[in-house]
């Protein structure tokens, strides 16, 4: 049976994918500033396999220069074993691969002027555009560097920070697992599929892409359309057949110029 048709004003409704809490506090953002939202989370995040290895990061924080996070997952997860009565270390940077990271960075304790993140107007926010803000703030021969990230990831940042002198650590501060749909979530992914101009997807992350495939199987994803975040998610979804993929920057403001009202 076809799904019913969605009226949802003016725009088109956006299919946020972000994992909750995050998706949740996306679709309020969007929903004050006049667009129709809906969360439809393709990954969930739960605790590290080893949450001691967070414990010994934390001890070792302080001997650091920089601990970068690789998402605002990364940052919640991280901030929330803080040691108690454990400040944010003096002198030691935060890296934010993006204004959301930023954000979640702030709420949690860490002192703006210690966040480190590419230009938002730049609208580039990944770990090639941090370095490039990263890189000429210091000497980093013989310093220690953390990254903070989920089990498994990019190793670019590494490679950067090493080939200047620097020891690196990883940290897995979370673990990503698909989510878990209710019916609810199927009829809505049905709906998306059926009426493929009245909705978007906003992708955020290349896996939680891959994971459409196991939600949606059999699907025709040729006549959706999408926004991503990144060009590597964009190729991502281009490559379950997905064609009407945009690449827009993860900024409210950015979906706003795009699908709001003129």
């Amino acid at each position: 049976m076809t799904p019913a048709s969605p009226v949802h004003g003016d725009g088109p409704r956006l299919i946020v994918t972000r994992p909750p809490p995050q998706a949740d506090a996306w679709v309020a953002r969007l929903a004050a500033a006049g667009l129709d939202a809906v969360a439809l989370p393709l990954l969930s995040i739960g605790p590290p396999a080893d949450p001691r290895a967070v414990t010994v990061a934390w001890q070792a924080l302080p001997g650091a220069a920089l601990a970068m996070f690789v998402s605002p997952n990364a940052a919640a997860r991280f901030l929330a074993a803080r040691p108690r009565d454990r400040a944010w270390p003096a002198g030691v940077l935060a890296g934010a691969t993006g204004p959301g990271t930023a954000e979640a960075l702030v709420q949690a304790g860490v002192p703006a002027a210690a966040i480190v993140q590419p230009p938002v107007h730049e609208g580039v926010f990944d770990s090639e555009a941090l370095w490039r803000v990263l890189k000429p703030l210091r000497d980093w021969r013989d310093t220690e560097a953390w990254i903070v990230r989920g089990e498994g990831g990019r190793e670019w940042l590494a490679e950067a920070l090493r080939a200047e002198g620097a020891a690196v650590h990883f940290v897995a501060a979370y673990r990503r697992e698909p989510a878990r749909w209710t019916a609810d979530d199927q009829a809505l992914a049905a709906r998306a599929l059926a009426w493929p101009r009245a909705h978007v997807w906003l992708l955020s992350s290349g896996e939680a892409v891959d994971h459409l495939r196991r939600f949606c199987p059999g699907a025709d994803w040729s006549a959706a359309r999408a926004v991503a975040s990144h060009p590597r998610i964009a190729e991502r979804a281009r490559a379950i057949g997905m064609v009407g993929v945009q690449v827009l920057p993860p900024t409210v403001d950015a979906l706003v110029a795009a699908f709001g009202r003129p």
